[in-house]
């Protein structure tokens, strides 16, 4: 029988009176992150400097004009354009979506049709047409449907330019901005909407008490890029024709100037300080509504 060597087996570690051992952890290195941060550095520090010294940027010019007069007057109708295209395209996306969760069998179809068109259409053919809508329909009669008429007005004087690249735009992002809000509406909980049916609220007090509310953490974060994206979406308003917005002005300046490169700078400069802002106010939007959300799961 063979004797067994009690020196040989090393003891388990025991936890003492202070707690288990002290693992003396070696934290892992990542040669491969730091060689690829020095590398990124040293190709933006390349291009940054290529870009200052190159002559074809005409920093001069992107200095006089940056501040223009007509740059900063078509950035505010930019800006007007994204901020009424967009009250345009929420008011019609929510009636949309809600029309496409009723139990009506025509609200649905219609609801339906609305994005079909509307999504399956590029937005700058439609902007194209929403142009030609002098040509289409030349005079707005009103009165009665196949009645008397109380007066006329030509299409020309009744709807400005700028007008008609708004509808064309808000229309556009409408059908996008339904399919948010609906999926805002089917992630709140079903029994919040059975426990106001059983209160005794009405469909539509329902949706406008309960659902939309609750839905909102949900809509505002994609809402909020497509604000971003609305913003340089008017940048197509040319199709109508609309020529006072930012990209226009600038490619226009540029024309005059036979300088394209420093006016698209300063066109891109303006553009990138509007979407600066915009993000900030996005994100203030999620955290207020978030608030909810954060609370429960703190408790939960």
């Amino acid at each position: 029988m063979s004797a067994v060597n009690v020196d040989a087996v090393s003891p388990a570690p025991v936890a003492g009176a202070g707690g288990p051992h002290r693992i003396d952890a070696i934290p892992l290195r990542h040669p491969g992150r730091w060689t690829a941060a020095i590398v990124l550095i040293i190709v933006v520090v390349l291009f940054l400097y290529g870009a200052a010294t190159n002559p074809a940027y005409s920093w001069d010019y992107y200095a006089k004009y940056i501040f223009d007069q007509r740059i900063s007057k078509a950035a505010t109708v930019t800006l007007e354009l994204t901020v009424l295209s967009m009250i345009l395209a929420i008011l019609v996306g929510v009636l949309m979506a809600v029309m496409r969760l009723s139990p009506n069998a025509v609200l649905r179809g219609v609801s339906w049709t609305y994005l079909w068109i509307f999504r399956g259409t590029p937005v700058y053919v439609q902007l194209v047409l929403w142009g030609l809508f002098a040509t289409i329909y030349k005079s707005i009669r009103v009165g009665i449907p196949f009645g008397p008429t109380f007066f006329t007005i030509t299409s020309a004087d009744a709807i400005s330019v700028f007008w008609l690249a708004v509808i064309g735009l808000g229309l556009n992002e409408a059908a996008y901005m339904a399919e948010i809000v609906r999926a805002g509406i089917i992630s709140v909980n079903h029994g919040q909407i059975e426990a106001a049916t059983a209160l005794g609220l009405t469909w539509w007090q329902t949706m406008r008490h309960i659902t939309l509310p609750q839905a909102m953490r949900i809509i505002i974060p994609p809402t909020g890029n497509e604000v971003i994206s609305m913003l340089k979406t008017t940048s197509l308003v040319t199709a109508v024709p609309f020529t006072m917005d930012l990209y226009t002005r600038s490619r226009d300046i540029s024309a005059e100037t036979f300088t394209p490169i420093p006016l698209l700078l300063v066109a891109s400069t303006w553009y990138l300080a509007f979407t600066s802002v915009l993000m900030v106010g996005q994100y203030f939007l999620e955290k207020h509504f978030a608030k909810g959300l954060r609370r429960a799961g703190a408790h939960g």
